[in-house]
């Protein structure tokens, strides 16, 4: 893990923003951000309730999700405690910077960004009241569906898009109440046309418009492996990069973080730390 604290200080120094920071590993709990947050309690403190009655409802067992390393949801499972400590970090700085939408990716594949995703964001759904929204963006290999056991997906988010199917008809609620997942299908070639599209600026603005008071975290591909989300990237708020301890190089490393270069870099998480 030393190579990569090392080419992220450096990183720091070159740039602007909090690449530094490690996400998840340091940070204050709940109770101390709402404590020296007077102003943000008034606004923060109504429960909200979901009722769905035209989206997918699915049901996953807690083995079942164990066993998908999926832990968010289990507040006494010590392994659901770095995605809480890692909540109230992105709360605090989303709320305080009046930000709505985050983007999520790493700089190659398999550092465990859309698990990282998916459990962060269970665990901001578990604030009574939030509510979020999990869009799938990795257009060449979504995999949010897919974590959760779900298959034969007749339509994504890519549908809503460019082929004008109703949101309505694609979210999915996995059993949390006030998260809902917009996933995403294969989509080949041609997926940073899409990203990039007037049809996909307007899909980002319905989304916020609707939801106003909605967190949505947005999934994309990995940096190095094609320009998706170099694309997508400076359309949102905030983007969290996930790296694999020892899963990319310094090099790499240092790669990702200049192509970020010009957005609000949230912070990074360092992944499967040995």
């Amino acid at each position: 893990m030393e190579h990569i604290q090392r080419a992220i200080e450096k990183a720091r120094s070159e740039r602007e923003g909090d690449i530094g920071q490690k996400t998840g590993l340091e940070s204050e709990n709940n109770s101390q951000f709402y404590a020296q947050n007077a102003n943000h309690r008034k606004k923060y403190n109504a429960s909200v309730d979901v009722e769905y009655s035209k989206t997918r409802r699915i049901t996953i067992s807690d083995t079942e999700l164990k066993e998908r390393n999926i832990f968010a949801g289990f507040a006494h499972d010590p392994r659901s405690e770095p995605y809480r400590q890692l909540r109230s970090q992105v709360l605090k700085k989303m709320r305080a910077e009046g930000w709505q939408t985050l983007a999520i990716t790493s700089p190659t594949t398999g550092n465990g960004k859309t698990l990282t995703a998916l459990n962060l964001a269970i665990s901001l759904s578990q604030e009574v009241n939030q509510t979020v929204l999990l869009v799938d963006l990795d257009l060449r290999n979504p995999g949010i569906a897919t974590a959760l056991g779900v298959e034969l997906l007749e339509h994504g988010i890519v549908d809503c898009v460019m082929n004008k199917i109703p949101l309505e008809d694609i979210l999915i609620n996995p059993g949390y109440n006030r998260l809902v997942i917009a996933p995403g299908t294969p989509q080949g070639h041609q997926t940073s046309e899409i990203l990039s599209s007037p049809q996909m600026q307007t899909m980002q603005a319905e989304l916020k418009g609707r939801y106003a008071d909605r967190l949505i975290i947005y999934d994309l591909p990995a940096l190095l492996t094609s320009d998706d989300a170099l694309v997508f990237a400076p359309h949102a708020d905030a983007v969290l990069l996930v790296v694999e301890d020892g899963g990319a190089s310094e090099s790499e490393l240092k790669q990702a973080m200049k192509l970020l270069e010009g957005t609000h870099i949230l912070g990074t998480i360092i992944n499967k730390h040995r």
